[in-house]
């Protein structure tokens, strides 16, 4: 079944309203399988940064990604978004290169995991000011949740903050990578929202890498033989599976909500990316959970409800 995500057609008046009930329980676990998937990406990053540079890393990902993506449109004849490709690969370069390049690049100078959740976890506000811009409203209850789900963030980070490391240079590429995936979500919402998961996925990603290349050439040494990267296990791991489950399942996943979805409730499920990554830092490297961050946890919980809740 090909998974284009353009309108379907409008149905017969005979048709049997079966379809709708099934439709909508398929599409019920997207948001929980795309927090849980999203979340991993700080933990890709933990395991593959010590061993590359961040823009690098992030070619090899998005290589990867269309070794993947190639296949699968030649295979299944995917339809290419005709007169929206330029539109199509605005808006990953904002969402990739300029999100994930800001996010890794702060990190890798320093910049402390915690500050910078938070910074970006701004990103569901600035998408609600912005919502009149893609015809959408924000209601009194939404704000709310949207202020008790920013608040929750700070909770479950509150401990990790520290400027210890911090620079101009890591605060500027937080507020890039803010601005970049809010102005991503809204432009790709209002401009190409819709169109075929492989084929547009494609796009993006290959338009990232040609972006990156000359930078991670000028910055990071990046070249044919790859000598800036060191192939230990675990870099190998975390790039299979920013391949794989991130550059294929979490952005499928993403790009279907925003096609079905008010951005405003998309960006707000990103107020869970920071508890659910607690829980598996906890479980995987045994970083301690506070009292305090647990209650953000609830906190933050009950603010993505409050703005997806019918």
């Amino acid at each position: 079944m090909s998974p284009d995500t353009s309108p379907s057609p409008a149905k017969p008046p005979h048709a049997r309203p079966s379809a709708a009930p099934a439709q909508a329980g398929w599409l019920a676990p997207v948001p929980l399988f795309f927090v849980v998937l999203w979340s991993t990406g700080f933990i890709a990053a933990k395991y593959g940064l010590p061993y590359a540079p961040p823009l690098s890393f992030l070619i090899l990902r998005c290589l990867g990604a269309l070794l993947v993506l190639v296949p699968m449109v030649l295979v299944g004849g995917a339809p290419w978004p005709h007169g929206r490709i330029l539109r199509v690969a605005v808006a990953g370069l904002l969402l990739q290169a300029g999100y994930l390049g800001g996010v890794w690049s702060a990190i890798k100078i320093g910049m402390p995991a915690g500050l910078s959740a938070l910074i970006v976890g701004l990103q569901p506000i600035l998408t609600a000011f912005a919502a009149p811009l893609v015809g959408e409203r924000v209601s009194p209850r939404q704000w709310l949740g949207l202020l008790l789900g920013l608040g929750g963030v700070g909770l479950v980070v509150y401990a990790k903050i520290s400027l210890n490391g911090l620079s101009p240079a890591a605060i500027g590429f937080c507020v890039l990578a803010l601005l970049s995936i809010t102005c991503g979500t809204l432009y790709q919402k209002r401009f190409c929202p819709h169109f075929d998961l492989r084929t547009g996925t494609l796009i993006q990603f290959a338009a990232t890498a040609l972006v990156l290349l000359p930078l991670a050439a000028v910055f990071e040494d990046f070249g044919p033989t790859l000598a800036n990267i060191h192939w230990t296990p675990q870099f190998i791991g975390a790039l299979l599976w920013s391949i794989l489950a991130l550059s294929i399942g979490a952005i499928f996943l993403l790009f279907r909500l925003i096609s079905r979805n008010d951005a405003t409730k998309v960006t707000s499920l990103l107020y869970l990316t920071p508890p659910t990554t607690a829980v598996m830092a906890w479980l995987m490297f045994g970083e301690a959970l506070s009292p305090l961050g647990l209650v953000g946890m609830a906190v933050a919980v009950m603010g993505v409800a409050f703005v997806v809740k019918k």
